[in-house]
């Protein structure tokens, strides 16, 4: 890495902000600064938080002169397209003249908005760092969340996780100041509930730092996951590409009644559609059932779509979204939605076409769905709640769990924990206590003030949980075989570290009823819990409120976010000697011929997550260094000869962790490829998991098949993605082969046109394998140049 040169200085300015946080943060046990709050929140911008509705509906407009005013769209195509920069020249490249958009045409988007989480944030600025701009093209903010620890309490947590990540909350606040991005300090929220509550908005556009960004579709917005060099393109008014998705329609009928929950209606839905179901899709949910749901539920419903592959999730227009945004302080945003859904529908914006047609179609009876819980190890193993005890003993899975946990940014409104409430109220009233650890996650400083000033918490604290603060991560126990948690993710050790820990995903108010149990065979709908009156104790189904009949609390004033409003005379904080931060080199252009000695370095057996190429846990303080953790690459990943875990071999046979052989072969000169399985970086949008192979050397990952985030990560830093054109070739490649390129270099010269084969040189005998590639020609250049940061970089500089 290059020596750090852009003001290395400390800013005081940001530590005064961060120590004013810590110290009221240990000031008092409650952080009890809420206040009653019905005018909009300091620093609130109405402005920038509005869609251009006035520019989107002119834009559809061209979308129907360009398509033809005949032509039914859907709620999803509406949005994007409108967002096109140039409608023509996507909608009719490539497309059969507009006949046939959906995935063939690449579409050259200008979000409205950006949104980073903390850990993401770090390499997103670093790179934007690099183009030299002065401020940001669009609104964007940064969030605080993913790296703050929840274990012992929000009162120890949060000021440790301050003290113990000061430097990278420096740096981020010192560069949100610098160039004009909101910044929501640690204990703020949640990124996902912070962004429903003040962002999100019906027909927005927005990128996101975090693969659960779709929660904003909740509001009606298109919302995508993305890694920070997609970002980046926001950041810096270059359009952003996208493969133009094919639109799954999800018909919702009836009415949740009962435990049901929206939770359970994306539970059941990736039992049906597993986690590649979704992918190259957006999922559009519509039907009379939609005006059933809260925004909130709508939410959960889109957040957990990214555990089914899927594009985003969205909703559309809704009467439950006049009155969210009216409580967050959006009214003027809530009329101007209003009036758009009830115009025509030739420039009604927010809601589908009539006889729009959707690629797929699959119907939810919301009056018969009942709870379901999800997993283990991962989220689209679906069991209806009324059978899992029959499951659980036929798989001989834990029939006690050690700790049940509700909240995170899937599961923490305002609604969900009323449910929940319920629920303990309930048990308390039997004299009961749980049996479980319980632990509660507020999603953001407004649901925690609010939940604080309606004695929510304090009926959770006197049942015994433990509140914790508003975190992305859940408490780090590594103790239970099995927890229950309404999270959307329970891939091995990602909430305990512990790979063996099996994590079942539930609702909130079904994890709360069978903690008071602490059995997984327990079914509060049907079965009764001994008391110590004598009296067996039956719960009734939970009951809850959308929002809170007095309004919702602003609460502790420092969790508001700065102004975005660019100050140029800010010193963004990297000190040179830093093992946190690292100013990025650019990485070396593609070479004028084809790639004749690369190696593979790794052949990868089943499921290969992000979290498996680049871990979380310990390494996120490494996040915005690229050099420190690259240290964990692949180190989840199974060896398809041997069984093992992160034990690689060199061409002598002598082993090593796969990133010691990756640096090993770095230092000689050797460039190498990945070989796996189907879905290949799945899971959280973790650019580092693109990053760190090609800071190490890698130039190829050939996989049976992508996920639609990762896949286009590696694009962005220049790794070619290939897919097997013959699955069954995979066999044929084992570590250690050497393998050249042939048709790689005409492919990339000609913008994407063309084949690429693999020549596997086996002892002097050579095995053709031919691939598939989706290589646009944008993605092309990104590869040629090095990276798409270099084409961003090249592009500023002019």
């Amino acid at each position: 890495m290059r020596p750090q040169a852009i003001r290395a200085g400390r800013a005081a300015n940001c530590r005064h902000r961060l120590y004013a946080t810590l110290r009221c943060a240990q000031r008092t046990s409650r952080r009890g600064l809420a206040t009653a709050h019905a005018a909009p929140r300091h620093n609130f911008d109405i402005v920038s938080r509005t869609p251009p509705y006035q520019k989107l509906v002119a834009n559809l407009e061209e979308v129907r002169r360009v398509l033809g005013s005949s032509r039914h769209l859907t709620l999803a195509e509406k949005i994007l397209y409108s967002h096109l920069e140039h409608p023509e020249e996507s909608l009719l490249s490539n497309t059969s003249n507009g006949r046939e958009i959906r995935g063939n045409a690449n579409l050259k988007l200008k979000p409205d908005r950006v949104a980073m989480q903390d850990a993401s944030a770090q390499m997103a600025l670093l790179q934007f760092m690099s183009c030299r701009l002065p401020s940001t093209a669009v609104p964007a903010s940064i969030h605080c969340d993913h790296m703050i620890v929840g274990e012992k309490g929000a009162d120890t947590d949060l000021p440790n996780s301050i003290a113990g990540n000061k430097e990278v909350f420096d740096f981020l606040e010192s560069a949100a100041k610098k160039y004009g991005i909101e910044f929501w300090p640690p204990g703020a929220g949640i990124i996902h509930q912070s962004v429903l509550e003040n962002y999100s908005a019906p027909g927005l556009m927005m990128l996101g730092t975090d693969s659960h960004t779709p929660n904003a579709g909740g509001l009606g917005a298109i919302a995508i996951g993305v890694g920070g060099a997609d970002a980046v393109d926001a950041l810096v008014d270059a359009p952003w590409e996208l493969k133009a998705p094919k639109i799954l329609g999800v018909k919702l009928i009836g009415e949740l009644s009962g435990w049901a929950s929206p939770k359970d209606v994306i539970l059941h839905l990736a039992g049906q559609l597993t986690v590649r179901g979704g992918t190259g899709f957006i999922i559009e949910y519509f039907g009379p059932g939609v005006e059933s749901l809260s925004c909130t539920g709508m939410a959960t419903i889109c957040n957990m779509g990214a555990e089914v592959g899927a594009t985003t999730s969205l909703f559309p227009f809704s009467p439950a979204h006049v009155p969210y945004l009216k409580a967050t302080h959006r009214g003027p945003i809530a009329e101007a939605a209003s009036k758009i859904a009830s115009s025509p529908m030739s420039i009604n914006l927010l809601r589908a076409d009539p006889d729009s047609a959707y690629d797929k179609v699959i119907t939810v009876d919301l009056s018969r769905l009942e709870p379901h819980i999800n997993g283990p190890f991962t989220p689209d193993l679906s069991t209806p709640l009324s059978k899992f005890k029959a499951v659980v003993e036929e798989k001989d899975w834990p029939r006690t769990f050690g700790a049940g946990l509700i909240g995170s940014c899937t599961n923490s409104s305002y609604q969900d924990m009323t449910r929940s409430e319920d629920i303990v109220k309930q048990a308390s009233a039997a004299g009961l206590m749980p049996k479980a650890e319980f632990f509660v996650t507020p999603g953001s400083e407004q649901i925690r003030a609010t939940l604080d000033r309606d004695n929510t918490l304090s009926t959770f604290s006197s049942a015994g949980a433990t509140v914790l603060a508003n975190a992305c991560d859940g408490p780090k126990k590594g103790e239970s075989n099995a927890i229950l948690t309404s999270y959307n993710r329970n891939f091995p050790g990602r909430n305990d570290g512990n790979r063996s820990t099996m994590n079942f995903l539930a609702s909130p108010e079904l994890i709360t009823a069978m903690s008071y149990s602490g059995a997984t065979t327990f079914n509060p709908v049907t079965d009764s819990l001994p008391t110590p009156s004598g009296v067996p104790f039956k719960f009734s189904p939970p009951r809850g409120s959308d929002l809170p009949s007095a309004g919702f609390e602003e609460g502790n004033p420092e969790f508001l976010p700065t102004p975005g409003v660019p100050d140029s005379s800010v010193d963004v904080v990297v000190d040179p000697k830093s093992t946190r931060l690292a100013l990025l080199d650019p990485f070396p252009a593609f070479p004028d011929s084809e790639l004749t000695a690369l190696r593979v370095l790794y052949k990868v057996k089943g499921q290969c997550t992000t979290d498996t190429i680049s871990a979380a846990g310990p390494w996120l303080k490494y996040k915005g260094h690229l050099p420190n953790i690259s240290e964990n690459t692949l180190i989840g990943a199974v060896n398809a000869a041997t069984d093992e875990v992160n034990v690689a071999y060199d061409t002598d046979g002598t082993t090593a962790t796969i990133p010691e052989l990756a640096k090993r072969w770095k230092a000689q000169g050797r460039e190498w490829l990945v070989v796996a399985e189907h879905n290949y970086g799945e899971g959280s949008a973790r650019e580092h998991a693109a990053l760190q192979p090609r800071y190490l050397g890698g130039r190829v990952i050939l996989t049976k098949s992508f996920a639609r985030i990762h896949e286009t990560n590696l694009k962005k830093q220049g790794i070619v993605p290939l897919t097997f054109a013959n699955e069954a070739d995979y066999d044929l490649f084992d570590a250690c082969d050497e393998v050249a390129t042939r048709g790689l270099l005409d492919v990339l010269k000609s913008g994407g046109k063309g084949e690429v084969e693999l020549v596997i040189n086996k002892g002097g005998e050579q095995k053709i394998v031919k691939t598939k590639h989706t290589l646009s020609k944008d993605q092309c250049a990104f590869v040629l140049a090095g990276s798409a940061l270099n084409v961003l970089a090249r592009a500023s500089r002019k």
